[in-house]
């Protein structure tokens, strides 16, 4: 009877579970699903009478719209540049910090690792009015104002903290003995840092550079104040700048293209580099 008990409530737990996570899918992906549907509705059927679950008359004109009514392509373009250049000088930079950090031993580096998490708690607009200041002013004779090295500078601000802060706690589980056995072999501390710990930090590296290039590409409030023009702004804000045939009217079969469009390199990023991620955040939590 015991047995008979304990089979029905094993089914009973696992049906719960399959339904909680059945639950979950939808909730998470039912928007993009939507999203997609409502870009591929023609704009005179979108405010039908009858919710359609997949429009009867599917079209991509919406998709051929966003490039035709706004420099998107070079929107698109803008945000990877920036993103990509924000990633690649936060793992750079974080890298060596986060070695210097978990590795070397000086008097002020509990109060470095503080002031970097510090930093990543600021609200973005808290900061807005000084960078807003710095980035007007020309530095060196260049004046950052309305292209991607200002967003790059003021992306790193946030980006960066989280990046030393995660591959610092990275490199301390490490095992020192990689590093004593470079050293016997003659390497540099360069040289170790390279061809010894990069390999090794490689899903700390893919973890931090896919948070810190998602964060990049989706940021809007920096994108909006240090870009003037369509050319220099990012998909973002290119997207809230799609406009109807007069000014209360909102485009939305147009803008949900545009969202679609922006979307799904990062699912793709996502998917490509899921095991990793997964890897790069679990990384010293059990400490063997």
């Amino acid at each position: 009877m015991s047995a008979t008990r304990g089979s029905i409530y094993r089914a009973f737990s696992r049906g719960v579970f399959y339904l909680l996570v059945g639950l979950l899918l939808v909730y998470t992906i039912f928007p993009f699903y939507w999203a997609i549907n409502t870009s591929l509705t023609p704009a005179s059927q979108l405010f039908g009478e009858k919710i359609q679950y997949w429009p009867a008359n599917a079209t991509l004109e919406n998709y051929q719209t966003v490039f035709i009514q706004r420099p998107f392509a070079r929107n698109l373009l803008n945000s990877l540049v920036v993103a990509g250049l924000t990633v690649l000088f936060s793992l750079l930079i974080g890298s060596m910090s986060a070695y210097a950090l978990g590795r070397f031993r000086f008097s002020a580096k509990r109060f470095v690792l503080y002031a970097v998490l510090a930093v990543s708690m600021f609200p973005q607009i808290a900061v807005l009015p000084g960078l807003f200041t710095l980035v007007r002013e020309p530095i060196f004779g260049f004046k950052m104002y309305n292209t991607p090295w200002a967003l790059i500078f003021s992306y790193l601000i946030f980006t960066l903290p989280f990046t030393i802060w995660v591959l610092t706690s990275f490199v301390r589980e490490i095992p020192a003995e990689l590093e004593e056995a470079a050293l016997v072999d003659g390497a540099t501390t360069g040289q170790t840092l390279r061809y010894v710990l990069l390999p090794v930090m490689a899903p700390g590296l893919v973890t931090t550079g896919l948070l810190a290039f998602i964060n990049a590409w989706n940021e809007y409030l920096f994108a909006l104040t240090f870009t003037l023009t369509d050319k220099a702004r990012t998909v973002p804000v290119a997207v809230t700048s799609f406009g109807g045939a007069s000014a209360y009217e909102s485009p939305w079969t147009v803008i949900m293209a545009a969202s679609v469009i922006v979307t799904v390199p990062l699912i793709v990023l996502v998917l490509l580099f899921q095991n990793r991620i997964v890897a790069g955040l679990t990384a010293g939590a059990v400490k063997g």
